[in-house]
Parts: structure tokens; sequence; C-alpha cells
């Protein structure tokens, strides 16, 4: 092992041969959900992918733990590591292989500490326009859904009990850094979630399949409203159903419903709602 140690308010950055250093291991077998689960919630975790997203975890205020970068990425992250006091440990690209469980391509992962979540109240306080996830359990869904409201300018995501972490290394990948741009919370209480939503003066709108619903494009949304979607395999259960102040969806055409295309996945799903919320 060699080790270069850097004065000043940089990084200290350590080259490490063995992928089996304790210190390395924020970042082991980051394909094992399971593992990375538990693990992430033990220590208070989450990993961060690629120069473009650790940068935005940075300027979100997330504190950095460490970072992992492979060697011929070395120089061309030298400024990232400008003003990061965490420790850089630079590993060879087999060796990190070995680590991780894929090849990193991106040539950067950074360890980052979590931050508590805020409560709903705070996050909806000022908001007009949300989306609540009901059950998505699919990190790239959720990734994705989160860069859908970041694009079309929602103001926040409200997630239900059961849904996909939204700081797990996937999630954050796939909606390029945007879960740090969205303020988002989680509900303590599925069954009655949807109710301080309503006392906060939201209209909630369920999105469905079922094309005998009002088009989401031509209902009455109000000062403020909620676009609820549902799991990728069932929607909305039917307690949310009945919860919503309307059942609304997107109108298929008539080519389309006759050759038994019924609906849109629940990312295309995500991305025409909430642009119809916000043209509104």
């Amino acid at each position: 092992m060699a080790a270069v140690r850097q004065t000043g308010r940089v990084a200290d950055v350590v080259v490490l041969d063995d992928p089996g250093d304790e210190r390395l291991a924020d970042y082991v077998r980051l394909r094992d959900v399971g593992l990375r689960r538990s693990l992430e919630a033990e220590h208070g975790l989450f990993l961060a992918e690629g120069e473009k997203v650790i940068r935005r975890a940075i300027a979100a205020g997330y504190p950095v733990r460490s970072l992992l970068l492979t060697s011929k990425h070395l120089a061309g992250l030298a400024d990232l590591l400008d003003g990061c006091a965490a420790p850089a440990y630079v590993v060879g690209e087999q060796a990190v292989e070995r680590l991780t469980g894929f090849p990193v391509h991106r040539g950067a992962l950074a360890s980052f500490r979590r931050l508590p979540l805020p409560a709903v109240a705070e996050v909806i306080g000022t908001a007009r326009r949300i989306v609540t996830l009901e059950d998505l359990v699919d990190h790239t869904n959720v990734g994705a859904v989160f860069r859908c409201a970041a694009a079309l300018g929602l103001d926040a995501v409200i997630l239900a009990p059961r849904c996909a972490d939204p700081l797990y290394r996937r999630a954050i990948k796939v909606s390029m850094g945007a879960v740090f741009a969205v303020p988002y919370a989680r509900m303590t209480d599925w069954y009655g979630g949807l109710a301080e939503l309503r006392s906060a003066g939201f209209r909630l709108l369920a999105l469905t399949p079922d094309q005998a619903a009002a088009p989401i494009g031509k209902v009455r949304t109000g000062d403020r409203a909620a676009l609820l979607l549902g799991s990728e395999g069932d929607g909305l259960s039917s307690r949310w159903l009945r919860e919503a102040d309307e059942a609304v969806c997107i109108p298929m055409s008539p080519g389309a419903m006759a050759a038994g295309v019924d609906s849109l996945n629940v990312v295309a799903a995500a991305a025409i709602a909430c642009q119809s919320l916000m043209g509104s």
C-alpha cells in the first residue's frame, strides 16, 4: 500500500492494493440488494456513482464519508477532491470490480452520510404541485419519477412507507442526482397518510389506467394538487383510490386499445401526468 497525504482542506488520497481492506467496507457487493439495505441502514450511509452525481450530492449538503476512485481517473477528478476533507481511496480497476461486484465505468464512487428526513408537513408546507408514490418498490422507477418531477418543476415527492429508497445507488444513478434536488418525505402511516395531504388543502388525483376516469388534462386541480401513483404491477390500492378526490387517466388511442395496449409503464405515465399537472 502507498499513501499520499495532502495538506489543506483537501482529501487524503490513499492508494490501496487490497480490495478486502476494511476502509473499503462501505463499497462492498453493491449489487447485493439485501446486503446493501442492511449495511446502509446500519451505518446511515448511501452510495453515489459518477462524478456528476457525486458533485450534486456534495452541493446538496450531504457529508462525504469517503471516495473510491480508479487509478486512471484520479488526475481528472483532482478538483473534486478540493474542499473535501474525507479520504479518497484509489484502487485498480480489477480490484474495484472484485470489491463492488461490477466494473465501475464512471471512475468514481462516494459514500455519504444520510441526513434526517423532514416530516411530510415540512415538505408540503409551501408546495402547490406534488407527486405521491404508493408502494413503488423498483429503485429504477423511483429514481426515474424523481427525474420527471425535477424536470417538470414539481415541488415535492411524498413516499408511502413501503416505497423503495430514493437514496439507493440505482435510484440515485437513474435520477441523475434529481433525488438531491426535489424535496421529499416518507409517510409514517399508509392507512391515514392521505388525510394529512387533504387537510393541507391538496386535491388528490388518483392516476388509473381505467379509461372511464376523467382525462387528466381536463380535470379541475385547484390551487394545490397531489398526483397519486401506484405500484408497478397493481397500481393504486383500493383504499387510496377511494380516498382520492378524483380518479384520472391518460387517454389511450383507439388503435392502442384495440392492440391490447391499455396503459403505460409507471415512468412514462408519471412524465405525462406530471406535465399535465404543471400545465393546469
